[in-house]
C-alpha cells in the first residue's frame, strides 16, 4: 500500500482553462490532478503541458475507464499506455473508480454501478490486482455516486471497499461528494458509511458539488460549489482521517482559478479548526 503522507496536501484539477496559469509556476497548491487518459497519447501540446507543469507540482493520474467492475479482465493495451504515462510522470499515485465503464470494447463514458456482492468482489480484486502488477505500482481505488441498488448486493458499499483494501493492499480515494449524493438517493446515513471506512488506507479526498436532477436525485455533475451539506461531512471525515490529499474537483462550468483556490482555502481552515 501506499505509505501514509507525513502532512496533508491540497490540490487542484488541471482543467485546459488554468493551463497558462499553471505553465506559469505560481498557483499555490501542492499537486494538480489530471484525468488519465487525457494525457495517454504520443506527443502533442497535452503532453507538453503535463511535462512543464510537472516541474512546478507533484502530480495524481486520476483515471475514468480503467472499468475495475468488468467482468471480461482489464484492457492490456490501455494499462500498458497508463504505464508509459504514470513512469514519465512519476505521480503520486494513480486512481480509478469502482465501477465498469463497458463491454466488447464499447466504452459508455459513464461510471456504472456494481452489485455489492461476494462474486462482484472477487472479479474487481482480481482486477485490482491485475493493474497493480501491470502498473507496478499501488492502486487508489474511488467510491462512486450510485442512482440505483441492487437486490443482489450482500454488503454495504463501504463493507466492500473495506473488503478491496483488505484484499489487495489498494488504497482509497474517498470522495466526499459523492458519499453525499449517493446517501442522498438511497436515504443512507453518511455518517454510518463513515464509520464503516478503513481509514488507515485512505490517501486522497475529493470535494465537488453535484446538481439536482429528475425525482429528487442529486446527479454528480462537478459543474457547481461545493455546497454546505458537502463541507458538513468533510468536516466529519477530517474528524476521522489522518493526513490526506485534499483536491476540490470541477470538471464543467469551470470558475476562475481564484474561485476554486477560495474553496481550498475553505478546506484548509476546516483542518485547522478540527485539528484544535
Amino acid at each position: 500500500m501506499i505509505p501514509p503522507l507525513t502532512r496533508s496536501l491540497y490540490g487542484l484539477g488541471l482543467r485546459r482553462p488554468h493551463h497558462d496559469l499553471f505553465l506559469a509556476g505560481n498557483v499555490p497548491v501542492d499537486f494538480v490532478e489530471v484525468i488519465s487518459e487525457n494525457f495517454m497519447v504520443d506527443g502533442g501540446r497535452p503532453a507538453d503541458v503535463l511535462a512543464r507543469v510537472r516541474q512546478h507540482h507533484d502530480v495524481v493520474l486520476h483515471g475514468v475507464s480503467m472499468s475495475l467492475g468488468t467482468a471480461t479482465g482489464l484492457d492490456a493495451a490501455y494499462l500498458s499506455r497508463l504505464k508509459q504515462l504514470a513512469d514519465a510522470i512519476e505521480p503520486l499515485w494513480v486512481s480509478d473508480h469502482l465501477a465498469w465503464t463497458g463491454i466488447d470494447g464499447v466504452n459508455s463514458h459513464d461510471l456504472l454501478p456494481i452489485p455489492y456482492t461476494e462474486e462482484a468482489l472477487t472479479i474487481v480484486c482480481r482486477n485490482i490486482e491485475q493493474a497493480q502488477a501491470a502498473l507496478g505500482r499501488p492502486l487508489l481505488v474511488e467510491n462512486p455516486s450510485t442512482y440505483l441498488a441492487f437486490r443482489a448486493s450482500r454488503m454495504t458499499e463501504w463493507e466492500f471497499l473495506a473488503a478491496l483494501v483488505q484484499r489487495t493492499g489498494c488504497a482509497l480515494l474517498l470522495d466526499v461528494n459523492n458519499i453525499h449524493v449517493s446517501g442522498h438517493n438511497h436515504g443512507c446515513d453518511p455518517l454510518a458509511w463513515l464509520d464503516g471506512i478503513p481509514w488507515d488506507a485512505v490517501r486522497q479526498l475529493h470535494l465537488a458539488g453535484p446538481s439536482q436532477g429528475a425525482d429528487g436525485l442529486l446527479i454528480d455533475t462537478h459543474d457547481t460549489p461545493v455546497p454546505e451539506p458537502v463541507w458538513d461531512l468533510y468536516a466529519e471525515v477530517r474528524r476521522r482521517a489522518g493526513p490526506v490529499a485534499v483536491m476540490i474537483e470541477r470538471d464543467d462550468d469551470i470558475p476562475p482559478l481564484a474561485d476554486l483556490l477560495a474553496e481550498l482555502d475553505r478546506a484548509r481552515a476546516v483542518d485547522a479548526k478540527v485539528s484544535l
